[in-house]
């Protein structure tokens, strides 16, 4: 064995070397192998092999002797619990049923393109390659989810019908267009554009009939499949989503108590906003009557402006943020999107910098006051900061802590975090603005309500104020976010679909941000008068992942 795989933190990076030749996704994240031109293999060969790396890598890990440096043995925490949790994911089946609205496999074979460089003709060859390698991948994803049906491992009739609609965008058959394919390769290189447009014309066509065997095949198959997935299977995909094993009784009980606290804050800020309304009716006042962006490419500019403002005040002050930070882009998402805004973390070498992306949904007008919260939580001092902070430590670290061993409830955590962080320093004293970001608060805490209740099918509390004594099911939750949450028809409607089909994920935003929150009070009372805001910060953003389970204790003692 090498010197290299005989530390923890060796045998990670080994993983991810070994995960980024075995999966083009993961190198195209990373910036490897930029000529590349597969597609990643969705075939249940495809999920056995890498299940079938992560049991080779825990055996070399548990071979190794006892360790006493903790960053290896934080290192190889992480690693062992990461991989025991997706294996448990992988040996019940659920890689099967991997079919939703938002992170699905399919979405990989579109999203890969968003990650290539295309500055050359050299570029542009190899997306034309992956473009023509998109049928065969569509092929073998086909045969993974032909495989659920034989086994009865199916997803909902929802997930499938949210996916044949947001195919309909890729191919165009929701306009009339030529799709997303034809449109990606229009501004391709002038030498290759006729090879780029006949592979754009291909792939188009295979996701198109793909979407056929989704509606003829797939979906009446899955006719009598539920949209609960019970406690067994929440508790795993729970597990995977946080890095805890959690008490799911404890959290909707908290979840509960902060959606009282949040409703009256809110209905405050509503009687500044519009005196006398509720909060649903400040929100409508403000939709209507508060500031508003027109056309894509103006949000866009201005929520670059967001960024580059927030940067501006909070480094030297706050945050450290050195030079390859300071570059995150605003874009907007391509259509076929899911219906919330996401965030792309920099390549490892930064030569593609950290990205915001915005559904516009086909509107034309952005009112303002509910998505300055959202861009501090996607970009800065969200999600940018800390992904983007990940990618300079890397090396103090090891790769695999700042790549494939990121926890979602972690992440998604401090981009909560960020949210209240700005808050708490006076960027949301206008009352709209603040309404937004207390909107936002509601809706995590929304998630794990609901999250937690339709999946478990949990009864309503009596002092709730909402269907007191009744079960959780689809359609009141869907009335409940409708009752306490701004947002539109169609955004509401995406979020059910997101939390029925990726069980256990939502619920790691307001988790996560409590974790954040507790350790940070917990080194203020450890340091007292010394503490020191910005030295925490830069230390918490510098420490790599961390699932629930050992989040606050290692925020405690920076």
């Amino acid at each position: 064995m090498s010197d290299h795989l005989i530390t923890p933190r060796g045998i990670a990076d080994d993983y991810v070397d070994q995960v980024a030749a075995l999966d083009p996704m993961t190198s195209a994240w990373l910036g490897l192998h930029p000529g590349d031109d597969r597609q990643p293999d969705l075939s249940p060969e495809g999920f056995d092999a890498v299940a079938e790396l992560a049991r080779r890598t825990l055996t070399v890990l548990d071979a190794l002797p006892t360790v006493d440096d903790p960053a290896e043995l934080a290192c190889a925490r992480l690693l062992r619990e990461r991989l025991t949790a997706e294996l448990a994911v992988h040996d019940a089946g659920d890689n099967f049923r991997q079919l939703r609205n938002v992170a699905a496999p399919v979405h990989q074979l579109r999203g890969i393109f968003t990650l290539m460089p295309t500055a050359t003709d050299e570029d542009w060859a190899a997306v034309a390659g992956r473009l023509r390698n998109l049928p065969g991948a569509l092929d073998r994803y086909r045969a993974t989810l032909g495989e659920g049906i034989s086994r009865g491992l199916l997803s909902a009739p929802r997930q499938t019908n949210a996916v044949i609609g947001q195919l309909d965008a890729w191919t165009g058959r929701d306009t009339g267009g030529a799709g997303w394919f034809a449109g990606f390769a229009a501004d391709g290189s002038a030498r290759l554009r006729p090879e780029l447009d006949g592979a754009a014309l291909r792939a188009t066509a295979a996701v198109d009939e793909f979407r056929a065997w989704l509606r003829d095949t797939y979906l009446p198959a899955a006719a009598d499949t539920p949209d609960a997935v019970g406690r067994e299977r929440y508790l795993r995909a729970a597990r995977q989503a946080t890095g805890a094993d959690l008490d799911t009784d404890e959290a909707y009980t908290w979840a509960w108590e902060e959606f009282h606290r949040t409703a009256a804050e809110m209905q405050g800020e509503a009687d500044r906003v519009l005196p006398g309304s509720s909060a649903l009716e400040a929100m409508h006042h403000l939709d209507e009557h508060g500031h508003a962006i027109k056309g894509e490419e103006g949000i866009r500019d201005w929520l670059q402006q967001i960024m580059d403002e927030a940067i501006d005040a909070l480094d030297g002050v706050h945050f450290d943020i050195s030079a390859p930070l300071r570059k995150v882009e605003s874009r907007i998402a391509p259509p076929g999107s899911s219906a919330a805004p996401y965030y792309s973390g920099p390549s490892l070498d930064f030569s593609r910098p950290g990205r915001t992306y915005l559904p516009t949904l086909g509107r034309e007008t952005f009112p303002t006051w509910d998505i300055v919260s959202t861009w501090y939580h996607e970009g800065v001092p969200g999600h940018h900061l800390q992904l983007a902070q990940w990618v300079v430590v890397a090396d103090r670290l090891s790769r695999y802590q700042v790549t494939l061993g990121k926890v979602s409830a972690n992440v998604e955590g401090w981009a909560l975090y960020a949210e209240r962080l700005m808050d708490d320093l006076g960027f949301q004293t206008d009352p709209g603005r603040r309404l937004g970001y207390l909107d936002k608060q509601m809706l995590r805490i929304i998630r794990v309500i609901i999250d937690i209740g339709m999946h478990l099918e949990l009864t309503i509390p009596a002092d709730s104020g909402f269907h007191p004594g009744e079960r959780w099911t689809p359609a009141l939750a869907t009335e409940f976010m409708a009752t306490y949450h701004g947002s539109p028809a169609e955004r509401r409607n995406g979020e059910i679909d997101r939390y029925l089909g990726w069980p256990g994920q939502a619920i790691g935003y307001k988790l996560g941000e409590r974790a954040w929150l507790q350790g940070r009070e917990a080194a203020k009372r450890r340091h007292g008068a010394a503490f020191d805001l910005k030295a925490w910060h830069m230390k918490a953003l510098s420490q790599g992942s961390f699932g629930l389970d050992d989040l606050v204790d290692n925020l405690a003692g920076l």
